[in-house]
């Protein structure tokens, strides 16, 4: 898997070359802050057809892919190889590297990142399964061990099931209104002779 660092990326923009850059994270996390010419492609329902078809309808040009840290972004990318389109590229550290660079970003809404939901999702889980199992039935740390279990395997695998889970509730979306207001500030903030670079 090609790899290239947020200050190379915006380099190639720069120099007025094609960037296809998709932020695979949750919409409402994109919506927070994101690469200023990056489009949002949610990793849970990622369309490697469509994204074909945003880059103009050709794959001659590579898709560079970002998200958070690059956890996200390295599946995604895994997804892209696994449906024959071979010129993907994951940005290093995701947009947390790139706004330690500087680099240009939109700023919008606050709201919780997925890897801290997942955290205080586990955490309740744990304490409810605890609290339960001391006042209610031994059967309740059952919970518990369940939610340790998968974290676990979590870990092991790189997958994390209840982060899927989450990335699709409600509070991870953005209304359809605001989606079509955010394209058009990112097109704006390429400006005219960079559209290309949005879509």
């Amino acid at each position: 898997m090609n790899t290239i660092s947020p200050k190379q990326l915006h380099e190639l923009h720069e120099q007025g070359r094609p960037v296809h850059l998709f932020d695979v994270r949750t919409p409402a996390e994109f919506r927070e802050v994101h690469a200023v010419y990056a489009q949002n492609a949610p990793l849970e329902s990622l369309d490697p057809a469509a994204l074909v078809r945003r880059c103009h309808g050709t794959s001659d040009q590579p898709i560079y892919v970002i998200c958070g840290s690059g956890s996200r972004s390295t599946k995604a990318c895994q997804a892209l190889l696994a449906a024959g389109i071979d010129r993907v590229v994951n940005v290093e550290g995701g947009t947390a590297a790139w706004e330690q660079a500087s680099l240009p970003v939109i700023r919008g809404q606050k709201t919780i990142s997925l890897e801290r939901q997942v955290r205080i999702a586990a955490g309740a889980l744990v304490l409810v399964g605890s609290v339960l199992g001391y006042f209610v039935s031994p059967y309740w740390i059952g919970l518990s061990a369940l939610v340790g279990a998968g974290l676990m395997f979590a870990g092991i695998t790189d997958t994390c099931g209840m982060g899927m889970m989450l990335a699709r509730m409600p509070w991870n979306q953005v209304p359809a209104e605001a989606n079509a207001v955010d394209n058009a500030a990112d097109k704006a903030a390429c400006g005219p002779s960079k559209a290309k670079c949005c879509g």
